[in-house]
């Protein structure tokens, strides 16, 4: 087969470098538009179950609300773990399924058994399915500061609840946007038991007549003239006069008001969370992506919703800030990866230079990397992998390798032009015949050296779960890149050199003065060796002890630390405390952490908000601190 490909380059070689350059072109468009991650895929079919039981306490849901959900979620096909969060009102299931299982066939299969059994739960308990979100959580965090000498916290969270998560939720890719804070308006009746009684209005008549309020009916049709008409009552309204005049029933033909027994007024929804930005109130919004979305072209998309809602803001309110983005790490991380990559390549164009002695040879060698990478990104679009720290890692390993195969058949190459210009000064082979007879001699070296470099991360494709997720893309990358540079060196390699080489002035030179000296040293080091292999043996054997000795010390863990420029600061008080003295308390450690000269911002969360997936107590708080780019955090903290 290399035979067929090399003989096949060398007799169409023009065919070969417009092939080649196609590629790398394409290679350049398609990797311009795979999406960006720090990590790979490592969403797990997960799909989680969320049931409000308002004045059930913990005991009760999980008896009467989490035990019968985890009971029929076991026997589902495809389910590895159900695990369950009860607390004061609220029940959280999360049905895991195993990698296999399509996460809307998952999501299927969990509706149905919902539907069944809604029968055997108590009433007016209704579990909902929570949104497709990712395993990396909320890619940004935006905080409306509220200054309530301008605007009231109601206002901020109406606009947050109304105007902004519309509009963000309408961008493809977002999963869920999660408000907390502020104050959330109601209606809010306060009745009057003694002129309930001195009226005659009983509680069941009172309840009726709120459920009854702001809504529209339909009477039917009518006929008239041949033509038919809807009848409607129209009663929708959300003006506070209408309910205060809503009649409850009538005495001696007059109608008793809900205002005459009640007062009735505009107020704050019962808080289970509250937010603050710079120890003062502020409505904070988490968003979060879905699975298979691409962070940092859904984080501009959002940037853009943003500036555009900017003109629009109510009087009074603050511009929304960022307080945390995720896709300033991924972006650090992969310009970090990518400047790696390219200083091994301008690492290995150097060495190159100074083994070979000349440009052409270096340009030959190094025109591996370009097309090798380049192929192995088709190969990320064909397989739906990401461009992220893993892939990027596997083809920043496998540089070095990439120019190996080239430079075996390249210099092979440059010894038997100098020998057949030696040998035949007048009379010299055809350069097509040297350079195919000098790239055929070396090729099982270059392809058994090549097989036991991949079988080296072959061993990585048996990794189960979230290791074989992690490691797999890297795995990839570095075998693609590889196997690529062994078909460039058979098939691009040969051609460049039949253009390049022959015509090279240095073939008469012989090697450069660095390789000579090198050569010397090497061969009397290999000879004290061979002299001395027993002494060789030992000392290699030792170094193998040595480092087999100091494994037990190394550190362990699963991934090694990031700097993401922010931290989570989480505050539990004790369970019962209440959320008012829950924020107070949050709310001084805002200030403290605040006067941290590395420290940008400081927003806080108590509590849980409506929408969020985590049962988290009134007495818990999380502050998201913000770190400037070049400094940490002081000791003083």
């Amino acid at each position: 087969m290399f035979k067929w490909l090399l003989t096949s380059s060398l007799s169409n070689r023009l065919l070969v470098l417009i092939t080649s350059v196609v590629l790398m072109v394409y290679g350049a468009w398609i990797l311009s538009r795979t999406p960006v991650d720090v990590f790979p895929d490592l969403n797990k079919p997960t799909v989680t179950i969320m049931t409000e039981a308002g004045g059930m306490a913990a005991e009760e849901v999980e008896q009467l609300i989490t035990f019968p959900l985890e009971t029929t979620m076991n026997g589902l096909p495809g389910v590895e773990t159900v695990r369950s969060v009860s607390s004061a009102g609220l029940s959280f299931l999360y049905v895991t399924f195993g990698w296999d299982t399509e996460i809307f066939r998952a999501r299927q299969m969990v509706s149905e058994r919902l539907a069944s059994m809604e029968e055997g739960l108590a009433e007016g308990v209704v579990p909902r399915m929570g949104p497709i979100s990712s395993i990396m959580g909320e890619i940004m965090q935006i905080a409306i500061p509220v200054d309530t000498a301008k605007i009231s916290p109601m206002a901020v969270r109406e606009y947050a609840d109304w105007v902004l998560r519309p509009r963000l939720m309408a961008i493809p890719g977002v999963a869920q946007v999660i408000p907390i804070g502020g104050e959330v308006r109601q209606f809010q009746v306060q009745p009057d038991t003694r002129r309930m009684a001195e009226l005659g209005i009983t509680h069941d008549q009172l309840e009726a007549a709120l459920k009854g309020f702001s809504s529209n009916t339909s009477g039917g049709f009518l006929e008239l003239n041949g033509r038919e008409y809807l009848i409607r009552h129209l009663g929708r309204t959300s003006l506070l006069d209408e309910l205060k005049n809503l009649a409850l029933t009538s005495r001696n033909g007059q109608a008793i008001l809900l205002r005459q027994i009640a007062d009735v007024t505009f107020a704050a929804a019962l808080k289970r969370g509250d937010a603050g930005f710079e120890g003062k109130p502020a409505v904070i919004l988490g968003i979060q992506k879905q699975p298979t979305a691409d962070t940092i072209s859904l984080t501009e998309s959002i940037e853009t919703a943003m500036d555009g809602m900017k003109a629009s803001l109510p009087a009074g309110m603050d511009a929304p800030r960022v307080t945390f983005r995720q896709a300033s790490f991924i972006e650090a991380s992969i310009d970090n990866l990518q400047w790696k990559l390219v200083g091994a390549s301008v690492f290995v164009a150097v060495i190159l230079y100074f083994f070979l002695g000349t440009l052409r040879p270096t340009v030959i060698a190094l025109t591996a990397i370009p097309v090798s990478i380049l192929i192995a990104a088709l190969v990320f679009r064909y397989f739906g992998l990401s461009i992220n720290t893993m892939t990027l890692g596997g083809l920043a390993v496998a540089v070095g390798g990439l120019v190996d195969d080239a430079v075996v058949g390249l210099e092979n190459a440059i010894r038997r032009l100098r020998e057949d210009r030696a040998r035949h000064p007048d009379h010299r082979l055809d350069p097509v015949e040297v350079v195919a007879r000098a790239t055929m001699e070396v090729r099982s070296s270059i392809l058994y050296a090549t097989i036991i470099i991949v079988l080296v991360f072959v061993p990585l494709f048996a990794l189960p779960g979230m290791e074989g997720r992690l490691f797999v893309p890297l795995g990839v990358a570095f075998i693609v890149s590889t196997l690529a540079s062994l078909v460039v060196s058979v098939t691009v390699t040969p051609v460049l050199s039949y253009y390049l080489l022959p015509r090279m002035k240095s073939l008469d030179h012989g090697d450069t003065k660095l390789l000579a000296w090198l050569k010397a040293r090497y061969a009397s080091g290999l000879q004290k060796v061979l002299d001395q292999p027993r002494g060789a043996i030992a000392a290699g054997c030792i170094a193998v002890l040595v480092s087999l000795a100091a494994v037990p010390f190394f550190p362990t863990t699963f991934l090694p630390p990031f700097n993401e420029g922010t931290l989570l600061v989480g505050m539990r008080l004790n369970p019962g405390v209440t959320l008012a003295e829950t924020a107070a308390l949050a709310r001084q450690a805002e200030v403290l952490i605040k006067q941290v000269p590395e420290v940008t911002h400081v927003g806080r969360r108590s509590g849980r908000a409506e929408l969020d997936e985590h049962a988290e107590g009134v007495h818990v708080s999380e502050l998201d601190v913000g770190l400037k780019p070049t400094g940490e955090l002081s000791r003083s903290m």
